[in-house]
């Protein structure tokens, strides 16, 4: 891509930056000898292994999966490492047992004492997250089976007994059950069987089968630019670390390019890790892997049952899945041969996880393959500042696709000044809009009604008091949801009936419903358009895989003409006869002093506006904006991504903030609002200083109340030179809060609420 994202000097150190590895991260391969002393980490979050005996009868060694006493009960850990603590010999305890299990593998082990580090979480707390089921912990339970027997007397037979022999012949041992059925018999006959001494049990350990893309199969058609970028990626696959971006607008085939890495790890015999933002609802991009490799891949995500979660985990350690597609928890899978990652839509804030131990699974993800030793492709039409400025740097490598595929032409961004051309009174769709809305559905052909807003309205208030219905645990407005009547917090959950009179003064009937949501945008086409076919999508509306499966299948079978949705329509998904697109809050987001604010808009818009036209037919996009002049709404109507990201990139780098600088954010919260101003202000007071380093705060938070606890924030900002976790942690440690007080922390913060 040569000078393409050339935005001025970059970094020295690659994006996240490494804290350095110390005796936490395990090295140990040799098995250790009865009596010795093993570190055992748990699951908890603790910051070290605790110190126990190997027994005589065990074999023990690192990565092991252990039982071990713990006060007065059991617990599930791994062998770390040798013993490091203070503990008298005589006052060891023994290792229970050791778990019928694959080994947690040393990578393994060194990626998770890693995160622990960056993160500035208890390594134990990280440890969770890689032993997320322990029922996979343990072997399935051995099923009873039948077999005809070695020394099978002679019988009566019967027309029912003769079904049973005729399907045990040749085949494996079944269970009772599924040998009823295949012979089409009741469990009584072959119970019979048994008894007289014709069928013989034996004890079988089943595995749930698994899945096993093919890697012969052939592709699709590639064009000439996706042909050269397909090559680069499967030529770095079995060739050591290295960070890879695959850059395209959307629609120009950036899967299949991919897919190509996936198919030579899979000749290679590696494992494949496949990250997607939103994989409970990629039903396009699960059904085109299956055409690809002719056969699903494992599947790992929320929506996953317990005993699917159970059967992956086990088929991951022992090698048996080749292919995992999930979220960004997939990366604490026990992969014992992993030799490529894939991360899609790599810019997207989903990977960020927000709660217990906060990391970004894009980051992580590098640092996985690099510990590892093995290549990762980012993906993406809208890359992240971050991945942008080590491609700058040359750290990554990149591969750009500029057109779309096949006969697809990229849509048209038109923006609409709704200061000039507003919408009718009591109105949310423009008169530019509405014609568009006439002529496509008048075509036959799909449009779209963005609008980043679930529910109804987003504030509903008195006009008789001015009361504004708020949730009672946070510091956010409940947003109503009139297809259900209720008011809801998106933050906490909190929800409660629609109410005939207001809470402050009792007057009946002066509750109003203010701002758009989509449910209300529904409501508008339906007086304008009572006839077409429309659906409202968002991500309390999707209850799962199959509801987005529905959504799709309706979609490009042309049964729905009208989709009104939020950001979960941007993931990446291909409607054919979809033309037109409008967005109808184009600003939503540019305001509010979010740092990220400017480039998440633009990633959203730009992936949104993707929707349309990709196929024959020309595509159209619509924006309403009270800010045209914005740097945003001129990159989008321009098509001139690349000067938005120089300007960003600019603006960032004078100011110092990531990626050309850090930013550690930390939150303080109790259920006292006193006693968590108190400890802000005392954490203040130890708060670092020096060269480079600032440290902006306490304040409240903008969302002060969250699930019933107040909340206090610092923002520390160093310059990239400056190792940012032992400056933390030190400060951490010179002022412990009281214990009501709990302080999160979060570095490189996605989230500054």
């Amino acid at each position: 891509m040569g000078d393409r994202f050339a935005s001025g000097p970059a970094t020295d150190t690659m994006y996240p930056m490494a804290p350095p590895c110390t005796s936490s991260a395990p090295t140990d391969t040799k098995p250790y000898p009865a009596g010795s002393r093993v570190g055992v980490l748990l699951p908890l979050p603790l910051e070290g292994a605790y110190d126990y005996r190997v027994p005589d009868n065990i074999a023990l060694g690192p990565g092991d999966f252990v039982v071990v006493p713990l006060g007065g009960r059991e617990s599930i850990g791994v062998i770390w490492g040798k013993g490091e603590g203070a503990v008298d010999e005589g006052r060891l305890r023994l290792v229970s047992k050791r778990l019928d299990a694959p080994p947690m593998g040393g990578d393994m082990r060194r990626f998770i004492a890693w995160v622990a580090k960056y993160t500035l979480y208890p390594i134990g707390a990280v440890l969770r997250m890689a032993m997320s089921v322990p029922d996979a912990l343990h072997p399935p339970r051995p099923e009873v089976a039948f077999a005809i027997a070695v020394n099978a007397p002679t019988i009566r037979m019967t027309p029912a007994r003769e079904k049973v022999l005729a399907a045990l012949r040749g085949g494996p041992p079944r269970s009772a059950s599924a040998l009823a059925r295949t012979a089409g018999v009741t469990p009584g006959v072959i119970l019979g069987l048994a008894k007289v001494g014709m069928l013989e049990c034996r004890m079988l350990t089943r595995n749930l089968p698994v899945d096993l893309p093919d890697w012969r199969l052939p592709g699709p058609s590639l064009s000439p630019e996706q042909t050269i970028a397909a090559a680069d990626f499967s030529d770095m696959v079995g060739k050591g670390f290295s960070v890879s971006l695959l850059d395209g607008v959307p629609g120009s085939g950036k899967t299949e390019v991919y897919y190509q890495a996936v198919a030579e790890a899979l000749k290679q015999g590696q494992q494949v890790l496949v990250l997607l933002p939103e994989i409970a609802l990629s039903t396009q991009w699960l059904d085109r892997f299956r055409q690809r490799f002719g056969s699903p891949p494992a599947l790992w995500h929320s929506e996953v049952t317990g005993a699917q979660r159970r059967a992956t985990w086990r088929a991951v350690a022992e090698g048996r899945a080749t292919v995992v597609v999930g979220a960004r928890s997939a990366l604490f899978l026990p992969f014992p041969d992993l030799g490529l990652i894939v991360v899609d839509e790599e810019h997207d804030a989903a990977y960020k996880q927000e709660e217990g131990v906060i990391y970004n699974g894009r980051d992580m993800a590098v640092v996985r393959a690099n510990l590892s030793g093995f290549p990762i492709i980012l993906c993406s039409a809208t890359p992240s500042l971050e991945t942008v400025a080590n491609v700058t740097a040359g750290r990554y490598t990149s591969r750009h696709l500029p057109d779309r595929h096949g006969a697809a032409a990229t849509p048209k961004v038109e923006l609409i000044d709704m200061r000039t051309t507003p919408a009718p009174p009591g109105a949310w769709l423009s008169p530019p809009v509405r014609q568009a809305l006439t002529e496509t559905l008048g075509r036959s052909e799909q449009a779209m009604l963005f609008l980043n807003r679930r529910g109804y309205a987003p504030l509903t208030l008195c006009r008789t008091c001015g009361h504004r219905m708020q949730c009672p645990r946070c510091t956010a407005w409940l947003v109503e949801h009139r297809q259900i009547s209720r008011l809801q917090c998106h933050h906490c959950g909190h929800a409660l009936p629609l109410p005939k009179a207001c809470p402050a003064c009792e007057a009946e009937g002066g509750l109003v419903a203010l701002g758009p949501g989509i449910e209300r945008l529904a409501e508008e086409v339906d007086s304008l358009f009572p006839d077409i076919r429309r659906v409202v999508v968002a991500s309390d509306t999707l209850r799962g895989p199959a509801a987005a499966a529905e959504i799709v299948s309706a979609m490009e079978e042309r049964r729905i003409d009208l989709v009104i949705g939020t950001q979960v329509l941007a993931k990446g998904h291909h409607f054919p006869h979809l033309t037109l697109v409008s967005v109808i809050d184009a600003d939503l987001g540019l305001s509010g002093g979010d740092l990220r604010g400017a480039e998440r808009t633009f990633q959203l818009l730009y992936q949104v506006a993707g929707r349309a036209g990709r196929a024959e037919r020309q595509g159209r996009v619509l924006m309403q904006t009270y800010m045209p002049e914005h740097p945003v709404m001129a990159a989008l109507a321009g098509g001139d991504r690349d000067r938005f990201i120089a300007a960003e990139s600019a603006a960032r780098q004078l100011d110092g903030m990531p990626p050309y600088g850090r930013l550690v954010a930390l939150v303080l919260s109790a259920p006292s609002e006193s006693a968590v101003a108190s400890a802000a202000r005392a954490l203040a007071r130890k708060a670092p200083h020096g060269a480079g380093i600032n440290v902006l705060g306490p304040a409240p938070a903008p969302l002060s109340l969250l699930r019933g606890r107040y909340r206090w924030r610092f923002l520390v900002k160093v310059s990239r030179e400056i190792p940012v976790q032992p400056l933390i942690r030190q400060w951490l440690a010179s002022a412990l809060p009281p214990s009501q007080v709990r302080i999160q922390v979060d570095v490189d913060p996605y989230s500054f609420l």
